[in-house]
């Protein structure tokens, strides 16, 4: 017996494990002190009552004879899938009911994808960016090439004529910067794909934060995007389901390689290696997606987005540079004095008892960075706006 060596040459510890592992010690020496947490990008609203009701409508089916569900569709039911089509239709992109895979979530699915692809392939990752991309690629000892996202391109690197690789990542809103992707700098990564016969991962799990309207909320809004990408998103943000776990994946069937439909490979794989998602939660989701459910989700996101605005201004006010924030629930600044992020992260936590992400963890290049997460009370929002508008810089 032997195991995957590749394990070996993760980190240690997985990036929120370490900034949890942190904060546990604070408290541990400062009982009375009270965490303003703007680290994880959890959400802090309730599930509105239109999620709710369906959840408690769902949930009385299960127990009756007539109305009760065992195993789902692999691919999850029609009635979610139809919402989610119409959300496409919406945007002017048509996609087939069996060209949508429901899940559990964005992570898992932009994890579980490298399955139908070959180890030998050459995985494109920008730096910095979300840390589960590179992770699950090290897990399967695949080649890694990274693709720098700078100040200077502003944190949106495009491709070039040297560039070769066959899995190519976007997560666009970006995870940590808030970067955005136009369509004309889509179109240039949608081409070099489709050139290159590579496949587009494009994580758009916070597509629902986008303000400007002539910014892309899909890959599949940029022409021949069909044959090249493959779409990951998730109810986690947009509808508030960090404790309930749902997602979905678009594939469409015209994206080929090596003859053979990727859509056909990752059906087979999804009815294989997962079990679905239940019924009640199915529900749920289709309700955040109806008439109703958007209408309230509308509220809530403007709310994050207020409270962006409202950490924006305060590190205006204090002439700190920072990116994202307006298209995106995350705001990205320099660390002031040029510190180290762990060490401006130290800082924070110890003098104003307030906790972000330090840009170190989703790469090298997010050394001298720092992540605020806005998924926040107004209450914390407010009070950590204060004491960062204090910070002796």
């Amino acid at each position: 017996m032997k195991i995957n060596c590749n394990y070996l040459n993760l980190d240690e510890n997985y990036l929120f494990q370490k900034v949890n592992e942190r904060i546990s010690s604070f408290r541990i020496k400062n009982k009375k002190s009270k965490i303003i947490n703007l680290g994880i990008g959890d959400v802090k609203f309730p599930l509105p009552m239109s999620v709710i009701e369906s959840c408690v409508k769902s949930s009385y089916e299960m127990a009756s004879r007539d109305t009760f569900r065992g195993y789902g569709p692999n691919g999850g039911y029609s009635f979610l899938k139809e919402k989610i089509q119409e959300d496409y239709n919406s945007k002017g992109i048509h996609v087939e009911l069996d060209e949508i895979f429901i899940s559990d979530g964005a992570k898992s699915d932009m994890s579980n994808i490298l399955d139908i692809f070959s180890r030998d392939n050459v995985c494109l990752i920008p730096d910095p960016v979300y840390p589960v991309y590179l992770d699950t690629n090290i897990m399967d000892g695949r080649k890694i090439i990274f693709l720098n996202a700078s100040e200077e391109n502003n944190f949106l690197p495009e491709p070039y004529t040297e560039l070769k690789a066959d899995i190519i990542y976007i997560c666009s809103p970006n995870n940590p910067t808030g970067a955005v992707y136009s369509k004309l700098q889509l179109k240039k990564w949608v081409d070099f794909a489709n050139n290159r016969n590579a496949v587009i991962l494009f994580d758009s799990a916070y597509e629902s934060f986008i303000s400007e309207e002539e910014l892309p909320k899909s890959i599949f809004e940029i022409e021949g995007s069909n044959s090249c990408a493959i779409e990951f998103k998730s109810f986690s943000k947009a509808a508030g389901f960090t404790g309930m776990r749902c997602g979905y994946t678009i594939i469409f069937k015209e994206l080929i390689r090596e003859n053979i439909s990727l859509n056909s490979l990752w059906d087979r794989r999804h009815s294989t290696k997962f079990n679905g998602v239940p019924y009640i939660i199915q529900r749920a989701a289709e309700a955040s997606l109806s008439s109703k459910g958007k209408e309230d989700y509308k509220n809530i996101l403007l709310y994050y987005k207020e409270n962006a605005r409202i950490i924006s201004d305060v590190l205006a006010d204090i002439s700190i540079e920072f990116f994202g924030g307006k298209n995106s629930p995350y705001i990205w600044l320099k660390c002031p004095n040029k510190m180290k992020s762990w060490d401006f992260f130290d800082y924070l936590l110890e003098n104003l008892n307030i906790v972000g992400t330090p840009g170190s963890g989703f790469g090298k290049n997010g050394e001298y960075y720092f992540r605020l997460s806005c998924f926040g009370e107004r209450e914390e929002i407010l009070a950590a706006s204060k004491k960062l508008k204090d910070m002796p810089f």
